[in-house]
């Protein structure tokens, strides 16, 4: 007897979907096994990642840095990377701290700022980067940067043009900075770093080869420059 169409059909993509479905249900291990090595290869990805980095941030410092601003010591021996966020609450604290640790130790060490705007959560993260970024472009990041976690209760557009004026901005060029490309790029690349390094959240310290795990904590700065400070 000839075949019947049915019989020559292929599956249909429902069919196939519902066999697969099916073959999870019944081995519903074999999802969690799969998941579970995606995890794991993730993990193992950004270890490797994190540890180029620590290792690139204590033979050349400069390539990490690149044109993000600086401040304190000019020989650049000892690093401090601060991935930041003005709107964050935690990063208002940190600055406080890392204010009172520059105090005394600008001639040890040198204080860099990245951008890791948490856009999710914070509406004002991107529009205050990119201000503080084309403050920059006029040498007066620092000051800025001060202004907006002294006010960050305050962050928007009344509170960025005041302080341009306030620092003697011209503010053609500021607003014309921090509307265009340049501005955007500059925190993108700062965000792509922070991804690689597995950085979800802020603010996210490092200095030399150390992560400071315990967050701007004055005690923990003083003990990783104290370790990194060692022959």
């Amino acid at each position: 007897m000839p075949p019947t169409k049915a019989d020559n059909s292929k599956p249909t993509d429902s069919e196939l979907e519902a066999k697969v479905l099916q073959v999870i249900r019944n081995n519903p291990q074999v999802l969690v096994e799969s998941l579970q090595a995606y995890q794991q290869k993730q993990a193992d990805q950004q270890q490797q990642a994190q540890k180029a980095f620590l290792e690139q941030m204590k033979s050349n410092p400069k390539a990490v840095i690149g044109d993000s601003p600086t401040t304190g010591a000019k020989e650049q021996k000892i690093v401090l990377l601060e991935f930041s966020d003005f709107q964050c609450p935690y990063c208002s604290k940190a600055h406080e701290t890392l204010k009172q640790f520059m105090a005394t130790r600008q001639n040890q060490v040198t204080l860099v700022y990245k951008h890791l705007p948490l856009t999710q959560i914070h509406p004002e993260a991107m529009p205050s980067a990119k201000a503080a970024w084309a403050a920059g472009q006029q040498g007066k990041f620092w000051e800025f940067h001060d202004a907006l976690f002294e006010n960050q209760q305050n962050l928007g557009e009344p509170l960025y043009v005041a302080t341009a004026k306030a620092l003697n901005l011209d503010l053609k060029r500021f607003d014309q900075d921090r509307n265009g490309q340049a501005a955007s790029a500059a925190i993108q690349k700062d965000v792509e770093m922070a991804e690689k390094l597995g950085v979800t959240g802020t603010p996210f310290l490092i200095m030399n080869d150390q992560v400071i795990a315990n967050g701007a904590q004055l005690d923990s700065l003083e003990a990783a420059l104290k370790q990194v400070s060692q022959p």
